[in-house]
């Protein structure tokens, strides 16, 4: 392992992307941000770019009419032991009301006011 450290630190610095500092050791904001972008960078990267599509591209608010229409609504609280979460699914055993002339359902689930997909049952919004 520390081969392998030693060989990096010296293609890192050999290439410009990391820069020595006395005594030869890479230390330093400047050296661990480099090889930390390096390293990590591809990784964060790939990582933080499925996550932010998944977010950003399937799970929209619902328009504020529709929002306004869930908060107005009396309803009763139904009580589940699953986390009710952005993303999640709503277990078959809570009621989906519908939202008038739209595709939305919504429901109440531990004293919180959810908007759903109607067909994957998936929560796209919490209202609090």
């Amino acid at each position: 392992m520390k081969r392998m450290t030693l060989a990096l630190a010296a293609i890192l610095a050999s290439t410009g992307l990391v820069m020595a500092q006395s005594g030869g050791t890479v230390g330093g904001a400047v050296g661990g941000a480099a090889t930390g972008a390096v390293i990590g960078g591809p990784v964060g990267a790939a990582v933080g770019g499925v996550a932010g599509a998944v977010i950003g591209s399937t799970i929209d608010p619902a328009p504020a009419e529709v929002q306004t229409y869930v908060v107005e609504q009396p309803a009763t609280s139904v009580t589940i032991t699953e986390p009710v979460a952005v993303g999640e699914p709503l277990p078959e055993t809570v009621v989906l009301q519908p939202v008038p002339q739209s595709e939305y359902r919504y429901a109440v689930v531990n004293e919180r006011r959810v908007i759903v997909e109607p067909g994957t049952r998936r929560v796209i919004q919490v209202i609090e």
